[in-house]
């Protein structure tokens, strides 16, 4: 059975294709996978670097041990009342992203439209998870 020269290298156009698809979805998978893993470690490094500080801090200071659980208690305290704030003003954002949102989608086709709500639907989601690892 002898091949073509034409037949050849439709073979070897279907292999270099197979391979660029292998490394175009690679590439992609492993930017996802990567985007996945900064959100997920996100929270620890923040949770790490405020801990980095402290000792910073207390080292610098020299504080006590009833200095540093004073200051420790107060940065506590602090810190409740930032997430406690947050949580207050979540809807005083939520009204303008929600109003330019049914502005943008009144100008949309009925494509467009399910096309922008999936958008949305996915950007609500990430923020959701965003919002998770906070707290």
């Amino acid at each position: 059975m002898t091949l073509t020269g034409q037949t050849r290298m439709k073979i070897w156009l279907v292999l270099v294709a197979v391979f660029v698809l292998g490394a175009v979805t690679g590439a992609a998978l492993t930017g996802l996978y990567r985007s996945r893993a900064s959100n997920a470690s996100g929270r620890d490094s923040r949770e790490r670097a405020m801990k980095e500080r402290f000792e910073k801090m207390r080292l610098e200071l020299n504080l006590s041990d009833q200095q540093t659980q004073q200051v420790r208690a107060i940065l506590d305290e602090t810190r409740n009342q930032y997430r406690t704030l947050r949580e207050e003003l979540r809807p005083r954002f939520e009204e303008p992203r929600l109003k330019a949102r049914a502005k943008i989608r009144a100008l949309l086709d009925a494509d467009q439209q399910k096309k922008f709500d999936a958008m949305v639907a996915q950007q609500d989601a990430e923020h959701n998870e965003e919002e998770k690892s906070r707290r």
